[in-house]
């Protein structure tokens, strides 16, 4: 277990004056952490003052950046070997962020892992289903929970994936997949959620179609394999059956088959040379 002396409790924030007072207190009364680091994402409310009043540590970005960028900055201005990162709206309560950083040291990554049922709305829980049944396909792991915010991890290894967040709401996806990808221990943690205060800022038609897209570019970075094979294999046996159905019908070989044939092989040999770069890439990581 993480000494909590060495835990940076991170949350970013962005127009939460009327809660974030009351979740930095609940933090700060958890455990002896090294700091509570609230980061401001340029809301034009009274966020930093009501985050600096309850004792936390602010950082300010000048204008409104998004999620990720808030996380990325609070990777590079922790000071604790251990980053736990809390969403600013109070669903997460401090028994669960205990029993996050619980298995620190041990896992190089915790993720507090919702309920289905914790979904706000059923097109949520629906969307997130889908996102973790394809996760769990693509990394050959059981993903109960790819987007939760409640997360807690090294800092070192977070700087080392830093290149890849985007500035979004997708970092939980991007974070979850670079590390089990790159081999680290990562652990999903049964968490209850609290009803957040205020609207969420996530839109699922718009967040959602950046959290699969995500999700695929993490995949093609990390086992290229995994989606181009299933493409080469559908085109080669849709290939095949038309031609053999056109050949018994018609005694000829379609252009069509052939197209999909050479399509087949070309993807697989693209997946094997972006197999072979995906390797390169964590061969030369620190």
């Amino acid at each position: 277990m993480a000494d909590p002396a060495s835990i940076t409790v991170a949350i970013p924030a962005f127009n939460e004056a009327a809660v974030i007072g009351s979740v930095v207190q609940a933090m700060a009364l958890a455990a002896p952490w090294r700091e509570v680091l609230v980061v401001d994402d340029g809301s034009t409310d009274a966020t930093a003052g009501a985050a600096a009043a309850a004792g936390a540590r602010v950082v300010s970005h000048p204008y409104n950046k998004g999620n990720g960028a808030s996380v990325k900055t609070a990777i590079r201005a922790a000071a604790g070997e251990w980053l736990v990162i809390v969403d600013g709206d109070g669903q997460h309560r401090p028994d669960d962020v205990l029993a996050v950083t619980a298995k620190l040291g041990e896992y190089d990554l915790v993720v507090g892992a919702r309920a289905p049922a914790a979904q706000a709305t059923p097109g949520r829980r629906l969307g997130n289903g889908l996102l973790n049944a394809l996760a769990s396909y693509l990394t050959e792991r059981r993903i109960p929970d790819l987007t939760s915010g409640l997360r807690g991890a090294r800092r070192e290894l977070l700087l080392e994936f830093i290149h890849l967040l985007p500035n979004g709401f997708s970092t939980p996806t991007t974070t979850t997949l670079a590390f089990i990808k790159a081999g680290y221990n990562v652990a999903f943690e049964p968490v209850q959620v609290q009803p957040r205060v205020g609207t969420s800022k996530i839109r699922l038609a718009r967040d959602g179609a950046r959290f699969f897209l995500i999700l695929i570019k993490m995949i093609t970075i990390f086992s290229p394999l995994r989606i181009f094979v299933p493409l080469s294999a559908l085109s080669f046996l849709v290939g095949v059956a038309y031609g053999l159905w056109t050949v018994a019908h018609q005694s000829r070989i379609p252009n069509g088959a052939v197209l999909l044939l050479m399509f087949s092989v070309i993807v697989f040999l693209v997946g094997l040379v972006s197999e072979q770069i995906a390797s390169l890439r964590l061969e030369g990581r620190r």
